[in-house]
């Protein structure tokens, strides 16, 4: 049965956890750059209050089972470093989304985010049992763009006017997959990444 649920995921360089209410304050100091937030409106650390109601949808979303929310720790500082989340969970098709990622700007373009998506890609393939996993951001969110491509993700095109912001501006999103048959192949090359950043 293809049930994502709320569990632990480790490297020897990150942990996730369950993301919860107790992480209020973590995620909202980690959060507080409104660069962050640039290309997925609203912010949701643009006040404490923000976050909470963010962190209290967050929980909805889990309990309905259509979410599965991580908070990411530094193993070395112990640091909340940022947060991420199974999302556009499909049960019958045994296929998933890994969005609503943020790393806080002092840990960005370092271990974090390989290390994070190494345990949700490893945990989703071989756990679950996905047959695909797909990522999607702004069409012109290159930062996240080339990261995701990093990661060995195969990018299928653009969804023209996928999302209306909170700004009212119209996001186009870039579409990115990784399946089944491509995870062993890009699993050993991000090991191989993996021990090669710090």
């Amino acid at each position: 049965m293809f049930t994502p649920q709320a569990v632990t995921l480790t490297t020897d360089k990150v942990t996730l956890r369950p993301l919860s209410m107790a992480h209020l304050n973590q995620f909202y100091q980690a959060g507080c750059f409104s660069d962050i937030w640039r290309w997925s409106l609203p912010d949701k650390c643009s006040s404490i209050e923000a976050t909470k109601d963010w962190l209290a949808y967050s929980q909805i979303m889990m309990a309905s089972g259509q979410h599965v929310a991580f908070a990411i720790f530094d193993n070395q500082t112990g640091e909340f470093v940022g947060s991420t989340r199974y999302c556009d969970i499909h049960r019958e098709d045994r296929n998933l989304e890994i969005g609503f990622t943020f790393i806080t700007p002092k840990y960005q373009r370092s271990h974090i985010n390989t290390h994070a998506k190494y345990c949700l890609l490893k945990h989703a393939f071989e756990e679950l049992g996905a047959i695909r996993v797909q990522f999607k951001t702004h069409k012109l969110n290159d930062k996240s763009r080339a990261a995701i491509l990093r990661l060995g993700a195969t990018f299928e095109g653009i969804m023209r006017q996928q999302k209306i912001l909170s700004d009212n501006s119209v996001r186009d999103s870039a579409i990115f997959s990784i399946i089944d048959s491509e995870w062993p192949q890009i699993k050993h090359a991000l090991t191989t990444k993996m021990e090669r950043i710090t």
